[in-house]
C-alpha cells in the first residue's frame, strides 16, 4: 500500500501544539502572579491591571481546550494515520491511503475495493451506540470535564458523512460513476464499542485484533465482489484508472 502524508502539516501542528503547551502553562502562570498581585502590594489596582486580571482566566482556559484539542488531535499516539497504515497490512500493493489532505476526511483510502473517506476518533473509552448516538460509559465527573474541554466523541456519523461529501465533489468531475463510501474508525486499541443496533455506515476499530475491524470489512467487500462476479478475476480492478487517479491528486494534493 502507498502512503500519502501531508507530512509539513503534521509536522507544523505537532510544533503548534508544543507552543500552545508551553504558552498556556505560562499563562496560568501570569494569571497567577497578576491575580494575586494585589496581595503583596497596598496600591489601588489601576484600570489597567483591572483589566489585565479580569482578562487573563479567560485567556488562560482558551488556550487550554485549544491545547488539548491540538494534542488530541495532531500529538496523541496512536497516530492515526500510523494505525490506519498498521490495520491494513496485507491489503492490496495497488492501494493508496491519503493523510490530511481531504478535510474534513482526515484520510482517504482508495483501493480494489472502493474509494473510502475516513474520519478517526481518538478516544480509550467504552461506547454504546444506539440510535447513531454514541454514549460514554464514563462518570459524571469524567464527563464534566470532557464537556468543559470540549474533547467529546461528538457525532461521528454525521462528520463521516460530511467528509464522504467532500471527497464526493472531488471525485465527481475525475469519475463520476465512482461513489464514495464514509468509515468512522476509532484508533486506540484501548476503544471498546457496544453496538444495540445497526448503523448506517460502519464504525471500526484500526486494530485488526478487534472486530469489527477495518481489514475484516475490506475482506467481506472483496468476497462480496467475486460473489456477485461469479468469480475472483475482477476483484483485484481498482475503482480508479492510473489517469484518474493522478488527476485526483493534481486536483486536491
Amino acid at each position: 500500500m502507498r502512503v500519502v502524508t501531508n507530512k509539513k502539516l503534521a509536522r507544523r501542528n505537532r510544533k503548534l501544539t508544543n507552543y500552545l503547551f508551553f504558552g498556556t502553562f505560562g499563562a496560568l502562570i501570569l494569571g497567577f502572579v497578576v491575580i494575586n498581585a494585589s496581595l503583596f502590594t497596598s496600591d489601588v489596582p489601576d484600570g489597567l491591571t483591572i483589566f489585565v486580571q479580569s482578562a487573563i482566566l479567560p485567556i488562560a482556559f482558551i488556550l487550554t481546550i485549544v491545547s488539548v484539542r491540538m494534542t488530541n488531535l495532531w500529538a496523541r499516539s496512536p497516530r492515526p494515520e500510523k494505525a490506519i497504515e498498521d490495520g491494513l497490512k496485507g491489503l492490496s500493493n495497488k492501494s493508496i491511503l491519503y493523510n490530511y489532505y481531504h478535510f474534513p476526511a482526515r484520510h482517504v483510502l482508495i483501493c480494489p475495493q472502493g474509494v473510502f473517506a475516513i474520519v478517526t476518533r481518538w478516544h480509550d473509552q467504552e461506547f454504546t451506540i444506539r440510535d447513531g448516538k454514541f454514549r460514554s460509559h464514563r462518570n459524571m465527573l469524567s464527563k464534566f470535564f470532557s464537556m468543559i474541554r470540549l474533547d467529546g466523541v461528538g457525532k461521528p456519523l454525521r462528520d463521516a458523512e460530511f467528509a464522504r461529501q467532500e471527497v464526493q465533489r472531488s471525485l465527481d468531475d475525475i469519475a463520476g460513476e465512482v461513489e464514495v463510501q464514509p468509515l468512522v474508525v476509532f484508533v486506540d486499541p484501548s476503544a471498546k464499542l457496544n453496538f444495540e443496533d445497526e448503523l448506517e455506515l460502519p464504525v471500526l476499530y484500526a486494530d485488526p485484533k478487534k472486530k469489527p475491524n477495518m481489514k475484516d470489512y475490506l475482506r467481506d467487500i472483496k468476497r462480496q465482489i467475486a460473489d456477485d462476479d461469479g468469480s475472483a478475476k475482477n476483484v483485484s480492478l481498482m475503482p480508479l484508472t492510473d489517469d484518474q487517479i493522478a488527476a485526483f491528486e493534481e486536483a486536491t494534493i
